[in-house]
């Protein structure tokens, strides 16, 4: 079953893990289109200069409503992906978030106290464990 996800990931909020999205959003792809694949690029803040916030807020929450799950790497605090993770909640989409305990950060408590283990899911990891986390994820949907 090919699945249209959406990935979020930190834009605004800091892009030290952008090569560490695109690597996850290229496993994604093994599970059907990804509608937010530009997270990924390192160079993304140069290239939405001519998009207005407005333009980027209809157009994501567009791709939301069309999406089957979403995947978040939530590492990265940003209040983005935290309003991603709402809206996908309030949609009642599938979510899988993924957190790197390793970085010396904490994840949210409305985050990790979200979890139910079904619909909407926590893990953390460390980047070698993706293959597995996805591919149990996206076999129990």
């Amino acid at each position: 079953m090919s699945f249209k996800i959406y990935f979020a990931g930190s834009i605004r909020g800091g892009r030290q893990d952008a090569a560490l999205y695109e690597r996850i959003i290229k496993q994604l792809q093994q599970y059907g289109h990804v509608f937010t694949e530009h997270v990924g690029n390192p160079d993304l803040e140069k290239g939405e200069v001519d998009t207005t916030d407005k333009q980027i807020h209809d157009r994501d929450m567009n791709w939301m409503q069309e999406s089957d799950v979403l995947v978040a790497e939530c590492t990265q605090p940003s209040l983005g992906v935290g309003y991603e993770i709402g809206q996908a909640f309030a949609l009642n989409k599938k979510i899988l978030c993924l957190f790197r305990p390793d970085s010396g950060k904490s994840l949210s408590a409305m985050i990790r106290g979200a979890e139910n283990g079904t619909s909407f899911v926590v893990k953390d990891y460390k980047e070698g464990d993706i293959p597995d986390l996805l591919k149990n994820f996206f076999s129990n949907l």
